[in-house]
């Protein structure tokens, strides 16, 4: 996710103007191994429309990146899990909703065999997966701009959370690419 130094992940009014979408050298830092381990997507309601709404066409296009189109295949061949307490159905391919709370979603597909899962977002879920400790590793794009207000990335937890760097590079955009580990006690 992409955040500011100030630990918002947008802005008051939902934007995200202030981000760096166009340093390719970050993109491939941050989700290079995404394919080779991630076998499916946690989403919420919000970013799993935005998605919906721009993957799709982007793994068709002719005119785009083939870097770009190779990874919006990926994102399309993927098994996505929405959770949303406002869908009755999703429509994009291979998604489908939650059916329990996202605290027995997970625990119950963990325990199945498979790769790695990714959540993309948003703050609200992951600020929910955070209080339920089922986090492994934040993977964050952190942004140079202090925005002063917005949608902070974990809200209120209730309590410190511990974490360990364990990669971190800069970019000549000034982002700072950020692995972390959680720390369990």
């Amino acid at each position: 996710m992409h955040v500011s130094l100030d630990g918002f992940v947008c802005g008051p009014a939902g934007e995200q103007d202030w981000m760096t979408m166009t340093d390719d050298e970050m993109g491939e830092y941050l989700v290079s191994d995404l394919r080779k381990t991630v076998d499916s997507m946690l989403v919420g309601r919000v970013l799993y429309q935005g998605f919906a709404s721009f993957w799709p066409e982007m793994a068709k296009s002719k005119d785009a990146p083939q870097a770009l189109v190779e990874f919006a295949q990926w994102m399309e061949n993927t098994p996505k899990i929405v959770f949303s307490r406002s869908l009755d159905k999703v429509e994009w391919k291979n998604s489908s909703l939650a059916k329990k709370s996202p605290v027995e979603e997970v625990e119950e597909l963990k325990k199945k065999p498979g790769g790695d899962m990714v959540i993309f977002g948003g703050a609200g879920i992951v600020a929910h997966f955070t209080e339920h400790n089922l986090v492994d590793e934040y993977r964050l794009k952190l942004e140079p701009v202090i925005l002063g207000k917005g949608r902070p990335l974990f809200g209120d937890l209730g309590e410190r959370r511990k974490l360990k760097l364990v990669h971190s590079k800069q970019f000549d955009s000034g982002v700072m690419g950020l692995y972390y580990q959680a720390i369990r006690q």
